[in-house]
């Protein structure tokens, strides 16, 4: 079984929100930053080069994959703030149609700015997301 190529670093998470161009992005990436923060009661962590994650878990899947996560996390990219909401959006679907523009992959929330979005509607996602994701593992190691 192969292992994880994202990884937490030593990297620092506030270096890598000041290399972000898009200020209205970057400045969005210190609101989630603190909400997060406040969330999990854990540290930002910079996983690989571009993941901003908190708290730690370790998987097992029902195929075998292990490896280890966090809990909820964020990366400012290009295109959007994309949110990895770990366990997925199927629970959470009467609270994304209330979250205002948005879109979601299978794990991931992007949204273009904060300010599309009700950011109560997101610290209620964010905040059952994280306790899902320890409940899942029952594992939280950090």
């Amino acid at each position: 079984m192969s292992e994880n190529k994202t990884r937490p670093t030593k990297g620092s998470v506030e270096a890598f929100i000041e290399s972000v161009d898009d200020e209205t992005k970057k400045a969005d990436s210190y609101v989630l930053l603190e909400l997060m923060k406040k969330i999990t009661g854990h540290d930002p962590v910079l996983w690989g080069n571009s993941l901003i994650g908190f708290g730690n878990v370790r998987y097992k899947y029902k195929s075998g994959r292990e490896g280890d996560w966090f809990l909820v996390g964020f990366s400012p990219r290009k295109q959007s703030l994309t949110l990895y909401i770990m366990p997925g959006f199927t629970q959470y679907q009467s609270l994304l149609d209330k979250l205002g523009k948005h879109k979601t992959g299978k794990g991931c929330l992007y949204v273009k700015r904060l300010s599309d979005i009700d950011m109560n509607v997101l610290t209620e996602i964010v905040t059952l997301s994280a306790e899902k994701t320890k409940t899942l593992w029952n594992n939280e190691s950090e």
